[in-house]
């Protein structure tokens, strides 16, 4: 059994989680699914040994400032990104900070096809054009979208999740593989280092974003990349949603500068502009990037491996 600790999980997790929580640690799993509140952070530091925040759990350094001598001294992330934790005030604090790599890369992957095939093929105006029952049947220029295979695609940031789209890409659609990294990949298919964004973005018919989120990634995808893109092309984040500037963005797409945007995720998430909801051009989906079974058991398991081994004074599986 892992050695036991009072350990704050922030918000409800799968069944399997819970349960293996709830064995190996002193437990308390919030009811909530709403991200923790500046009281609640604060007093969570004070009074737990461990805690597994999730995204939205803003963990910043006015936080960790506002408790100078905490009990805590890990923050267990459920997730690959943990912008919304200062990593450097942690430390300082002598909190250790550990995330879920690797566990999320298919799932991600699986929903940036998805909105590549959304946006382009125009499946979500098609799908509400039935639902709403004026489909008056096919005919030959009904909807006509964007032929994804054989096509140009950009992918901005070539990590593990970049990675994975770009091989599906590739080797499910027969796509020409651009990317923007700080350094030359060495991959599995084909592929070319772009000069630039904004080079990369002008060459492509699809650009997906795939970069941490942080501030040195704040609208890395701003008005002068959008403006670089073809009429036709398309962008997909399923990223950060500050990564891309979205009030560009809906210029951008008010403007026809680009044929379309597929989006899981947003710049002030929950909140989804209304302009973005009105566009038939935009395909929204609600953050599901890794929204299946196995992978949020699979990341619970590595938030709770790295909590055990931190408890029994081991090394960190994950740490950032």
């Amino acid at each position: 059994m892992a050695a036991r600790g009072k350990v704050l999980i922030t918000r409800p997790m799968t069944a399997a989680v819970e349960t293996r929580a709830r064995a190996d640690f002193d437990v308390e799993i919030r009811a909530s699914t709403a991200p923790m509140g500046r009281a609640e952070m604060i007093a969570s530091l004070a009074d737990y040994d461990v805690v597994l925040p999730t995204l939205g759990d803003a963990y910043g350094a006015e936080i960790l400032a506002a408790m100078p001598a905490p009990r805590c001294r890990l923050l267990a992330n459920f997730g690959v990104g943990f912008n919304h934790i200062d990593v450097a005030a942690a430390r300082a604090a002598g909190i250790a900070v550990t995330n879920t790599p690797g566990a999320v890369t298919d799932a991600t992957a699986d929903i940036a096809l998805t909105l590549m095939l959304m946006s382009a093929r125009r499946a979500g105006e098609g799908e509400r054009l039935v639902r709403s029952g004026q489909w008056r049947g096919w005919h030959p220029t009904q909807m006509l979208g964007l032929h994804l295979s054989g096509k140009r695609l950009g992918v901005l940031g070539l990590g593990r999740i970049g990675d994975a789209i770009a091989r599906r890409a590739h080797f499910g659609f027969g796509m020409e593989i651009s990317y923007l990294a700080r350094s030359d990949k060495a991959t599995g298919y084909p592929a070319r280092r772009a000069e630039s964004l904004l080079a990369l973005a002008a060459a492509v018919d699809m650009l997906v974003v795939a970069v941490p989120g942080g501030a040195e990634t704040r609208h890395l995808v701003d008005a002068k990349v959008l403006a670089a893109m073809q009429p036709h092309a398309h962008l997909v984040n399923i990223a950060r949603g500050e990564v891309v500037e979205e009030a560009a963005l809906i210029a951008a797409l008010e403007a026809r500068q680009i044929a379309g945007a597929g989006l899981d995720v947003y710049e002030f998430e929950p909140e989804v502009p209304e302009a973005l909801r009105r566009m038939d051009c935009v395909t929204l989906l609600p953050h599901l990037g890794t929204a299946t079974e196995e992978v949020r058991s699979l990341m619970g398991h590595m938030a709770l491996d790295n909590i055990a081994a931190h408890l029994a004074g081991a090394a960190l599986p994950n740490p950032v």
